[in-house]
């Protein structure tokens, strides 16, 4: 009940910061922000109990630096992330013992990238002409992917995908991810042109549906993996969640685990696609 109460809650806030934010850029950057800085407050709590101590309150600063760097001068985002990292390599090295100092910069600079650098492509996306429609687009294909891999691997999972990195994961509950990511986004696309039909341009998604179905399939992918390197992340911390801030889904990192490989996948997929 609790999982059902937080997601009931979480849900029209998120959709509601998508859509009534398309004009207010700032607002949304700063909301994945802050979800960026809370996933990397987790992220150097698993880094603790694997044996380091990252100071944490620098790297949620560097985090929140990040977004405002990409915010203000996107075309210098590699530049700006070069320039924090390298700033904690410093922190770390004068102000850590000497023994921590690999272990302690080491955390920083993967958090920067895992919880920072990949959450940059959620307001680039939101940012493009039909913007609000990709990022439902990548919200609900992931979301779909997730719910129908529990529930099929629970009613037909037998063969085990990664046994030694999260055990209930199978190839049954896999292959049940996908096909409700592909159903999920003909559906976005039916949703989408009976509203175009009817006057509403709320949703547009303007290619046809098999670029759309490869898009989904690429996220599906990349949600999968998203998930199970989290899996990996709590294993070598001898955790089962990263967090307890969501009754009943564990921690930020536990939400967004999925989204952090998805959504730079989504972001990559199409810029490639618009390449070549």
């Amino acid at each position: 009940m609790k999982r059902v109460l937080t997601a009931v809650i979480l849900i029209p806030i998120v959709l509601g910061l998508v859509f009534f934010t398309s004009k207010f850029q700032w607002v949304f950057t700063l909301s994945v922000a802050a979800v960026a800085a809370l996933a990397g407050w987790e992220i150097m709590g698993l880094a603790e109990r694997g044996g380091a101590k990252p100071p944490r309150v620098a790297v949620v600063v560097a985090l929140l630096a990040l977004f405002a760097g990409n915010y203000f001068w996107p075309d210098g985002t590699t530049l700006i992330f070069g320039i924090l990292c390298l700033a904690l390599l410093l922190y770390c090295t004068f102000s850590r013992p000497v023994e921590q100092m690999v272990a302690d910069s080491a955390a920083c600079v993967f958090c920067m990238f895992y919880a920072g650098f990949t959450l940059l492509a959620l307001p680039a996306l939101h940012e493009q002409a039909n913007g609000p429609s990709l990022v439902v687009f990548l919200l609900f294909v992931v979301w779909a992917g997730d719910i129908a891999a529990l529930y099929t691997g629970r009613t037909w999972g037998k063969a085990k995908m990664a046994r030694t990195i999260s055990p209930n994961k199978t190839w049954e509950g896999a292959v049940g991810s996908m096909a409700a990511s592909l159903l999920t986004a003909c559906a976005l696309i039916e949703l989408a042109t009976f509203l175009q039909a009817h006057d509403s341009v709320v949703l547009s998604y303007p290619d046809d549906l098999l670029y759309w179905l490869g898009m989904a399939a690429v996220v599906n992918v990349a949600a999968q993996t998203g998930d199970l390197f989290e899996s990996a992340l709590k294993r070598s911390a001898g955790v089962k969640d990263s967090g307890d801030l969501l009754p009943g889904h564990g921690g930020v990192l536990d939400r967004i685990d999925a989204l952090l490989v998805a959504a730079p996948a989504l972001l990559y997929a199409e810029m490639l696609y618009q390449r070549f």
